[in-house]
Parts: structure tokens; C-alpha cells; sequence
């Protein structure tokens, strides 16, 4: 794929189109693992998504391969109208850098770099300087209420802080989709519905794409749409009323 294309992504309604993805992983002599049977999904921009199911469903396979972290043994994935399936490895990291965001359960901070550094580091990766970043950087924190810890480093923040470090660092490039992997196992009920309200700002004033996987239903119903999985397949789809967290 040309740089130019990767550029010019196609404009287009949806935001993660699937076509009939299936995932299996071979076990030596052993019977292969289905694992995903055939998931095809449309999902529009600004949609806040829910993706819930028991574990063995497919439910973080599923993110894995949203993100270009996985590839599919078969079927399409289509993210803002790029195939991704017909881009090499380095236009794929350059896509995943400059146009997803990531927030993982455990943080995924390096220790070794301050709050600052962090949030920054994708778009440091991109070529970019600290110089020209720093008030972005700033004001991310601060929207997430650490202006007081942009120097501090991971093992002075606690758990919560410590996600919504994660959470500026998803936003740093402007991306086009957020994929979430239990944003909110390791926080307390308070914190949690902070970021849970923030991911719906997100989608519903500034059109970022949510897709988040959790066990948690009351975190699922805060979404615009709960899919539930079940054995590699979509069981339901439900849209869900608007609410607000109390």
C-alpha cells in the first residue's frame, strides 16, 4: 500500500467493518482451535461498543484483530474503508500508530518514563518532538485531572491514575478508533465511571470509535451497543437507552 493511501484514508460511515472473520490456532498434532466462526460487524464512527461474553468466546481475539495486533486465518477487515490486509508491516505499524488508540487492563506504562513521557511516547515513535508535544501532552493530563503528576513516575501513581495516564496516551495521535481491553477491572467503582463517562464524551462530541471489552454489565450498559459472544460467534446485539453516571 502507498503512503499516499495510508494518508488519505477513504471517508466512510463505518468505522470497523468485518467480513466473515474467522480465527483458528493450529496445536501441532492436536485438533485446530476455532476459536472466531465467521464474525461479520459494521460498526459506524462514533459508536461506543460494548463487547462482552464468558471467557473462550473470542472477546479479546476479536479486539487483537480490530486492532491489526492478529491477523485473521480468513475474512476481511476493513478499518475507515483501508483493507488492512493489503498493507505491509511497516505501513500496518505506521496505521496502528497514527490511527488506534490502545488502553490495556494492566496499563502497559513504562516504568522508566514519567507521566509526561508516556502519554507522549507513540507520537515521539512517529517522529515528533517532546518540545512541540509538551502543551498537548499538558492539557491531555489535565482534562483527566494530573496536571500535579506530569512528572511522576508509574510507581507513585495509584491504579486509577496510572489508566487515565493510559487513557492520554490512546488520545496523543487523535485516533480514529480506541479499543479497550477492561479498561476498568483494576479500578475503583468511582474511577471507573470517571473513564466510563469520558469514553462517552469521546464518542458522542468528538466521534472517537469505543469499542470495549468487559465482564462488567453496568460498565457494558453505558455503551451505545452491547454485543455479546459466545463460542467464537455473535449471540446478541443490543442497543442500549442513553444514561448517565451517577
Amino acid at each position: 500500500m502507498s503512503q499516499n493511501l495510508l494518508n488519505n484514508l477513504t471517508s466512510t460511515t463505518s468505522a470497523i467493518k468485518l467480513e466473515f472473520i474467522i480465527k483458528q490456532y493450529e496445536k501441532g498434532n492436536e485438533e485446530p482451535l476455532l476459536v472466531l466462526k465467521g464474525i461479520s460487524l459494521d460498526i459506524p464512527k462514533g459508536q461506543f461498543t460494548s463487547l462482552m461474553g464468558p471467557s473462550g468466546s473470542g472477546k479479546s481475539t476479536l479486539l487483537q484483530i480490530v486492532g491489526a495486533l492478529d491477523t485473521p486465518t480468513s475474512g476481511k477487515v476493513i478499518l475507515n474503508g483501508t483493507p488492512i490486509q493489503s498493507m505491509n508491516d511497516q505501513a500496518l505499524t505506521l496505521f496502528r500508530r497514527r490511527h488506534l488508540g490502545f488502553i490495556f487492563q494492566f496499563f502497559n506504562l513504562l516504568p522508566t518514563l514519567t507521566a509526561m513521557e508516556n502519554v507522549a511516547l507513540p507520537a515521539l515513535l512517529d517522529g515528533k518532538k517532546m518540545k512541540i508535544l509538551g502543551p498537548k501532552v499538558k492539557h491531555l493530563l489535565s482534562q483527566l485531572g494530573l496536571e500535579h503528576r506530569l512528572q511522576h513516575f508509574p510507581h507513585q501513581l495509584s491504579g486509577g491514575e496510572m489508566q487515565r495516564v493510559a487513557i492520554a496516551r490512546s488520545l496523543i495521535n487523535d485516533p480514529l478508533v480506541i479499543l479497550a481491553d477492561e479498561p476498568t477491572g483494576n479500578l475503583d467503582s468511582k474511577t471507573g465511571k470517571e473513564v466510563l463517562e469520558m469514553f462517552r464524551k469521546l464518542t458522542h462530541e468528538k466521534g472517537v470509535t469505543v469499542v470495549m471489552v468487559t465482564h462488567d454489565p453496568n460498565a457494558a450498559t453505558v455503551g451505545d451497543v452491547i454485543l455479546k459472544l459466545k463460542d467464537g460467534l455473535i449471540e446478541t446485539q443490543e442497543h442500549t437507552r442513553e444514561i448517565r453516571l451517577s
